[in-house]
């Protein structure tokens, strides 16, 4: 198997959990539950692919990571895998955290090589904005879906690990190539996010200035 397939699949089932406990949560139905699950794992990807003109979007054509992620909604769904959870929350939550900053790293750079593929190379913005978007698009959709605020807008050091990632990625794309880079930018933001949630970094709030 492929390693970067893995992580990719590693960070898919990471959104469709974080999606199919929202959902949960907020105490919608088995399909709801999968509704969140899969456009948490896959929305980034789409989104992506719309702002380069890939249609239909890959997540459409390989359809692998939203079967994935419906898998891993259905499986959160049965009432024994909750009380699971429940009965291992703080081992629950560290796997998560890591599950879902390799996943943020790895489809951040992933975003980055679409843009890359498909345009001048000295895009800067639309190749780090593309980067970005794919690492937390999954996650806006599914907080506009069970209506909050998106958690990037409000808290967290999340995005702009994914930015920093991304800048990383690109600065170093000519200069090692592609799979170094790649590699690189994704251990960097899977580690920043990691620290971050460790030692609660936080951006600057409003009411704080």
């Amino acid at each position: 198997m492929n390693l970067l397939f893995l992580f990719e699949l590693i960070g898919t089932i990471a959104f469709a959990l974080s999606g199919a406990m929202t959902a949960i949560n907020r105490k919608m139905d088995i399909f709801g539950v999968c509704i969140l699950a899969m456009t948490t794992a896959i929305g980034g990807g789409v989104l992506r692919d719309i702002v380069l003109g890939v249609v239909p979007p890959t997540a459409f054509v390989n359809p692998v990571y939203a079967l994935t992620a419906i898998g891993t909604a259905v499986i959160l769904f049965l009432h024994a895998t909750r009380v699971i959870i429940d009965r291992t929350r703080y081992i629950y939550d560290h796997v998560l955290l890591i599950m879902d900053s390799i996943g943020l790293g790895v489809f951040t750079v992933i975003g980055v090589q679409t843009a890359l593929s498909v345009t001048s190379e000295s895009n800067i913005f639309l190749t780090l904005f593309v980067g970005v978007l794919t690492g937390v698009g999954g996650g806006v959709i599914r907080d506009i879906l069970a209506g909050r605020t998106p958690d990037i807008l409000i808290r967290y050091v999340y995005a702009t690990a994914s930015l920093c990632g991304a800048i990383v990625c690109l600065m170093l794309w000519n200069v090692l190539g592609s799979e170094a880079a790649m590699s690189i930018g994704a251990v960097f933001i899977t580690i920043l996010r990691i620290l971050a949630a460790k030692y609660k970094w936080d951006l600057p709030h409003a009411d704080n200035i």
